[in-house]
């Protein structure tokens, strides 16, 4: 009986899994990173927050526009970008790469970093995931200084 049900309960999930990644989805996520989990030349700790906003212009692919603060200890830093996702549909990872521009600090640098990003989207329901991503913002102005592999954690809404 246990098998039947667990086998039934996966069957109804991934059926409504796939109704996020449809053309005309619009999608909507907030996001914490650092905390240390993130590594670069002159790694301290950090506290970002992200918002990103985006729409599928067509199924599994979704365009981004993303806005994020960093928090360190002698500095902050804002951030403005958009981006292209990918979703696999059978299992939920996706693939994004995009374009981000940054201002760190009164005077300290002004960046522009290509971001590959891989996730995974865990669905609570058919409009809210959870999705941790393993990111790398690779600097195109001072790659060995700025650049940057971290880790984090967000909530996806789709409608």
């Amino acid at each position: 009986m246990k098998k039947v049900f667990l086998t039934l309960l996966l069957a109804v999930i991934s059926t409504g899994a796939f109704a996020q990644f449809e053309k005309g989805t619009k999608y909507v996520s907030t996001s914490i990173s650092g905390l240390n989990l993130n590594y670069n030349k002159n790694s301290e700790f950090t506290l970002g927050l992200q918002a990103s906003g985006g729409y599928f212009v067509c199924d599994s692919w979704m365009l981004l526009g993303q806005l994020g603060w960093d928090h360190r200890k002698s500095f902050n830093d804002f951030t403005i970008g958009a981006a292209g996702r990918y979703y696999i549909e059978q299992n939920g990872i996706y693939l994004n790469l995009g374009l981000k521009y940054q201002h760190i600090g009164p005077t300290v640098a002004n960046n522009i970093y290509l971001t590959p990003e891989v996730g995974y989207c865990f669905y609570i329901n058919q409009h809210v995931s959870v999705e941790p991503a393993l990111y790398y913002d690779m600097c195109l102005n001072d790659y060995s200084n700025f650049s940057t592999v971290g880790l984090k954690i967000g909530f996806g809404f789709y409608f």
